[in-house]
């Protein structure tokens, strides 16, 4: 008995140690959480804006620009695969690695060649492990992102896409990220970089309404040359600070319900000890009843 009540007391002292990691890690993920979302937020009007000009050069102009370009034929495409540094966060990574995993499999089926760049020490693990071979990675500040390594993924990309397929370029460039819906749901998103997809099309303008006419100075060539790289970078960044504010989200939910199971364990094993206290106390009661009779009826 009293082996079995020191085993359920350290199992105790365990989880008690174990809430505290888990509710300090909970903590901090909510201070880290509101502001990635107050970047998220400041980072929207921004985007839209590249969007809207992007949008506008390429509906009100006929240049046919590298970037903007549908391929005849695509035979290698690329899936930048945004994770995170860290792990303690749910089903954050597993989901992203999933989503790009079905991507790949549906690019194959269309007989594609598949690269991969990876953002994210998780990531780096999960294609190590597997000894599956990557271009590029980049690692470091997922929690915190930084605008000068969005630029640096985007130059990198677009850089690749601009080369030579027998150089070992792309024809399509793809990205894979977890996009904030609420503190509770965090949806991976697939999202076509290039060649461009217009995200925010020309509203139809019905009835009498006429549409605004469009000059570009120097010429449409520059205007796109100028801003395609903008919103590629824009793209990137809102991307990994969209994973960021999820990554932060998914840990505070793993900790909390880490911290719930932690002290269902210590009420539990609190049960389980007092019962086994309780038995040892019975049986040391027995025990002295038992040699006291054995006393009385000796004398």
């Amino acid at each position: 008995m009293g082996a079995q009540l020191r085993e359920y007391r350290a199992r105790i002292k365990s989880a008690q140690t174990t809430k505290k990691i888990t509710r300090a890690m909970e903590l901090i993920a909510a201070s880290r959480i509101q502001k990635a979302l107050g970047r998220v937020r400041s980072s929207a009007p921004y985007a839209r804006a590249v969007t809207h000009a992007v949008s506008a050069v390429a509906t009100y102009s006929n240049v046919d620009h590298v970037l903007t370009t549908e391929p005849e034929k695509i035979t290698r495409a690329a899936i930048v695969v945004f994770a995170s540094d860290r792990g303690l966060a749910g089903a954050f990574n597993a989901n992203v690695l999933r989503a790009s995993e079905e991507l790949a499999t549906l690019l194959h089926g269309q007989g594609k060649e598949v690269v991969y760049y990876l953002i994210g020490r998780r990531a780096v693990g999960y294609f190590s492990f597997r000894k599956r071979g990557f271009e590029k990675v980049w690692t470091g500040d997922t929690d915190e992102p930084q605008f000068a390594t969005a630029q640096e993924i985007g130059e990198t990309l677009v850089a690749k896409f601009i080369q030579g397929e027998d150089e070992g370029g792309v024809n399509e460039i793809h990205i894979v990220y977890n996009r904030f819906v609420s503190m509770l749901t965090q949806e991976p998103e697939v999202v076509r970089l290039l060649p461009l997809e217009i995200v925010e099309g020309v509203e139809d303008p019905g009835g009498t309404e006429v549409f605004p006419l469009y000059e570009f100075e120097p010429d449409a060539n520059t205007v796109l040359d100028a801003l395609l790289p903008v919103y590629i970078d824009s793209r990137i960044f809102n991307a990994m600070l969209q994973s960021a504010a999820s990554k932060h989200a998914a840990t505070q939910k793993a900790m909390k319900s880490a911290s719930d199971n932690a002290d269902t364990l210590i009420r539990d094993y609190t049960r389980l000890a007092n019962n086994a206290r309780q038995a040892e106390i019975t049986q040391q009661i027995s025990e002295i009843v038992g040699g006291a009779d054995a006393l009385s009826s000796a004398k």
